[in-house]
């Protein structure tokens, strides 16, 4: 099974110790990112920094350590599913659909966001940190 990571789940996981992070640690799920996440990363790494209360050192380690766990999807391969994520969330979340589009590119993918609002459209199942790990703790892991 393959689990999209949406931005706000990988900066959840980046600024404290939590069940975000366990779950990305001990998952045996295929994670995966949009390469794009790093752009994001980017423009909100001083704010994340300054949240998580480590040093940028001790933070660039625990996203080392979470990357690891983690598969990144290049952007050219996501580029042929983005009208239809862009058609299926424009008019309430267009800001994920790179996320959206990367779930589209694999079978039967899961989305993991905790932004109720993707729940809005029927063709990607979208979970959040509860039902991830309450769907984890059903198949015994």
């Amino acid at each position: 099974m393959i689990i999209v990571v949406d931005s706000n789940v990988l900066f959840s996981a980046l600024v404290k110790v939590s069940l975000t992070r366990k779950i990305i640690y001990e998952m045996d799920e295929d994670l995966v990112f949009p390469e794009l996440i790093f752009e994001e990363l980017r423009r909100n790494k001083l704010d994340l920094v300054k949240k998580s209360k480590l040093s940028e050192e001790e933070f660039d380690e625990t996203l080392r350590l979470i990357l690891k766990c983690v598969r990144i999807i290049p952007t050219v391969l996501l580029l042929p599913y983005k009208k239809e994520a862009w058609d299926l969330i424009k008019e309430h979340s267009p800001e994920d659909v790179i996320f959206v589009a990367c779930a589209l590119a694999f079978d039967n993918a899961i989305l993991w966001s905790n932004d109720k609002k993707l729940k809005r459209q029927n063709k990607v199942l979208v979970l959040n940190t509860r039902e991830i790990k309450a769907m984890i703790k059903s198949e015994g892991k």
